[in-house]
């Protein structure tokens, strides 16, 4: 080796194998062999080429790639196992070939057309550290990915890895395969993070992309917004369809992006997009869905009608796509059930900037929110959406710090009004969801679970009901269920709100998985006191004092007045053996009774 010849740089790099080689090459080495070089032709160069990655060598029963960015890295690794899975579809199970791979970022050093070094020993450790089929990766390279691929991680915790002398920080990537004709794949995972193979979705998935603003008033922007969510909301209403949340879809919001790639990011087939222009009295909307594989039109149509029609617009535009998707899907009339708009359009409009408001989650864009819905409910004092948004919205103030006043007071307000908005419209998801989770603070459990019940039968694709129902089962001591309703929210948003995060690590201490619960609230950017005391508890179940001290003081840094009275005052347990677990985890963390 000339050391002359010797570069050093950063990299990705993917390495590579087939899991079982030897066995199947000791049963059939010419099939094997004539497998493997398809493998490579049909897949593997491909495949690599369209990521902007070299193969620097083959290795027998695998390959090493090199990549100049981690996120190519990832999603051409993501690319061929949804490839691998087409490819083994008609092959026997005992005779399929399943990739491992692992994926390092970090220094290598390039001798001519051969890498070495750390970098690359990382990536082939990883690679053995993978199930098959299956990804494993780097803490740096989930760090600059997690949120830019549609799938989700698991963390593996630290390995000890041979001829590294540092231990690596692993995480396991979870992701479902996004085309109904990898129906079959073995390799999606739960992308919640259970870590158990499943078969792939059978529903047709779909994704609905902001609608572009054309009007040349910029004021306009929240009604292209809020015509986008309605259209998913009425989607999301039949059971038979995956729908990826509003959260995930609107971080394309602005963004110049090819449905392709969205489909691809987000693990869908389908990708709905649109623009609407809005003058007086009048609207034109332009809709358009997109097959996400092939990168070919299904259908297209126009819309230029009075603004009055424009709860018509939204079931044709909704009807007609559900009717062009492949099974010519027939949702059952109860399941599709749909909110009775108000007859007043300057209402509806107050509404739709609520809920824009409200999803940008800070004091003064709240402030102005409930200034929004308060003057839909004066215009329609009988708008039923409107009066479960602005209970949605004080709720966010209450939770966030920003309420002032006796909320119990306005609490009851709202659980009052919406009641009596039932015998109006008994079909509006957002109102079962709000009282729902307003039975819940009061102990409520059997009014909860009937709220809760219709809520999701109404809109079994809306993520917050779906994690609510996570949450609810939790407190009602069934937290293993709950768990696998929480990743299930997860999966249908993927950029999904980190308060998810906490709600599947309470329910992990709640069935006593006090390392998974760890993982969980780690994943959370900004713990809160709350987070700190649930870390501390599960640290001194697992006998760890010393880790249990240090969560306790971090408690205590962002909540100085915590205590366990005021803290369990909170946590609405059904059972008395799970409110005495959760007492004594803090007990023993070493937290102040209080009074």
């Amino acid at each position: 080796m000339n050391n002359n010849s010797l570069t050093h740089k950063l990299a990705a790099i993917l390495a590579a194998d087939v899991a079982g080689y030897s066995r199947l090459m000791n049963e059939d080495e010419a099939a094997t062999i004539s497998a493997w070089q398809n493998l490579r032709s049909e897949i593997i160069k491909p495949v690599t080429a369209e990521h902007s990655g070299r193969i620097v060598k083959h290795t027998g029963d695998g390959f090493l790639a090199e990549f100049q960015t981690v996120s190519d890295a990832v999603r051409c690794a993501i690319a061929m196992q949804f490839k691998m899975s087409e490819f083994n579809e008609d092959i026997a199970e005992q005779r399929r070939l399943n990739f491992r791979m692992g994926i390092n970022f970090g220094e290598i050093v390039v001798d001519e057309d051969d890498i070495h070094g750390d970098g690359v020993n990382v990536a082939a450790r990883l690679e053995g550290l993978a199930s098959e089929p299956g990804i494993c990766v780097t803490s740096q390279v989930y760090e600059q990915v997690r949120k830019k691929v549609g799938c989700a991680f698991e963390d593996m915790g630290e390995h000890q890895v041979k001829n590294i002398a540092e231990q690596i920080h692993v995480y396991r990537i979870l992701c479902s395969v996004p085309a109904p004709r990898l129906e079959n794949s073995a390799v999606a995972a739960d992308p919640a993070g259970s870590g158990s193979p499943r078969g792939a979705m059978e529903k047709p998935s779909i994704a609905v992309l902001p609608f572009v603003n054309m009007s040349a008033d910029p004021e306009q922007e929240f009604f292209a917004d809020g015509l986008t969510e309605d259209i998913l909301t009425q989607l999301s209403r039949f059971a038979d369809l995956f729908v990826i949340s509003r959260n995930s879809t609107f971080t394309y919001k602005g963004k110049s992006v090819k449905a392709k790639d969205v489909a691809n990011d987000l693990g869908v087939r389908y990708v709905v997009e649109g623009s609407v222009r809005k003058a007086g009295n009048r609207v034109r909307v332009t809709v358009q869905l997109i097959d996400g594989n092939d990168d070919r039109h299904v259908w297209a149509e126009k819309y230029d009608r009075e603004l009055e029609d424009i709860f018509d617009i939204q079931d044709e535009i909704t009807a007609a796509i559900t009717a062009t998707l492949p099974g010519r899907i027939e949702a059952d009339s109860h399941d599709r059930a749909r909110r009775k708009p108000t007859e007043n359009m300057q209402a509806y409009e107050c509404v739709l900037a609520g809920k824009i408001l409200h999803h940008k989650s800070n004091r003064e864009d709240n402030i102005e929110a409930q200034r929004y819905l308060e003057r839909a409910i004066e215009l329609d004092p009988n708008y039923v959406h409107a009066r479960a948004w602005r209970a949605c919205v004080l709720g966010q103030a209450w939770g966030y710090g920003w309420l002032t006043g006796d909320y119990a007071a306005v609490l009851s307000g709202e659980m009052e009004n919406l009641e009596k908005m039932l015998a109006i419209d008994e079909n509006d998801t957002d109102t079962h969801r709000i009282l729902a989770a307003i039975y819940i603070t009061r102990l409520s459990f059997d009014q909860a679970l009937a709220h809760q019940t219709k809520a999701l039968a109404l809109n079994p694709n809306y993520d917050l009901v779906v994690v609510q129902q996570g949450e609810l089962l939790t407190w009602l001591g069934r937290a293993e269920e709950g768990i696998d309703w929480i990743k299930k929210a997860m999966k249908l948003n993927p950029f999904h709100p980190q308060r998810f995060w906490s709600h599947l690590g309470r329910a992990y201490f709640v069935v006593r998985r006090y390392e998974d619960a760890i993982a969980a609230f780690k994943h959370i950017d900004a713990p809160d006191g709350t987070h700190y005391a649930f870390l501390a508890a599960c640290s001194s179940y697992l006998d760890d004092s010393a880790v249990a001290a240090e969560y306790n003081r971090e408690t205590l840094n962002v909540a100085p007045d915590f205590n366990i009275s005021a803290h369990m005052a909170l946590q609405y347990y059904s059972e008395a053996d799970d409110r005495a677990h959760h007492l004594d985890g803090l007990r023993k963390a070493g937290f102040a009774e209080g009074s």
